[in-house]
């Protein structure tokens, strides 16, 4: 008899508590709906962020690539100056010695820039000293140094825009709300451009005019 009694008793007892449990779905699902959709705008902040950093990374990599085909250049295109204006050796010391210290330069990319800018200054006056020999505009290595430099210039200036794209991309992000306070809690840091000149001057190109 109390067997028979406790059965219909239990399930009465399990009939509530699945009541109850239903009541507080409505509840759980308001408090854990909103911590669900914060976590993940929280998460997706943070992967932003470290993408724009990784971005910014692999974007000075770039550079790094072509600023080491710049330096294996310009030893053979000092060697061939020297052939022809030995006496110039005053131009040709300052261009290696500000190549030697760019190539040492491993500081932030705006020191770098410092540096790159010198050996950018020191090759711009020697070609000015290059314009006084007309045989050696006219030897063939040194057309081909020229060639294959203009070609790095380029391929240098290309990567130093994308990088600072990159970077602009970044900073944007570190100090724009609300993902400046993820980057401050986490400590991602904004990054610096690398601003540098071109080695070689562009000439305009000639203007004709008709007849009046």
């Amino acid at each position: 008899m109390s067997e028979t009694v406790a059965a219909p008793a239990a399930c009465v007892a399990v009939v509530m508590a699945q009541a109850e449990f239903a009541a507080l779905l409505p509840f759980c699902a308001c408090v854990l709906a909103p911590l669900v959709i914060l976590l993940v705008v929280v998460v997706g902040m943070y992967n932003s962020l470290v993408s724009g950093r990784n971005h910014v990374r692999e974007s000075w990599a770039g550079i790094d690539t072509e600023l080491k085909r710049r330096y294996d250049l310009i030893p053979n295109l000092v060697e061939t100056v020297k052939g022809y204006a030995a006496h110039e050796r005053s131009v040709l010391e300052r261009v290696t010695e500000a190549r030697t210290r760019a190539v040492a330069s491993t500081g932030s990319p705006a020191s770098q820039a410092r540096d790159e800018n010198a050996l950018v200054g020191a090759l711009k006056q020697l070609f000015a000293v290059v314009e006084g020999y007309p045989d050696l505009k006219a030897s063939q290595n040194f057309l081909l140094l020229q060639k294959q430099l203009a070609e790095t210039e380029d391929r240098i200036q290309a990567a130093r825009r994308f990088y600072n794209a990159n970077v602009r991309q970044y900073n944007n992000r570190c100090e724009m709300f609300p993902t400046n306070i993820m980057a401050g809690l986490f400590h991602f840091e904004a990054a610096e451009f690398f601003e540098i000149e071109s080695a070689l001057q562009r000439a305009a190109p000639p203007v004709e005019f008709g007849p009046q």
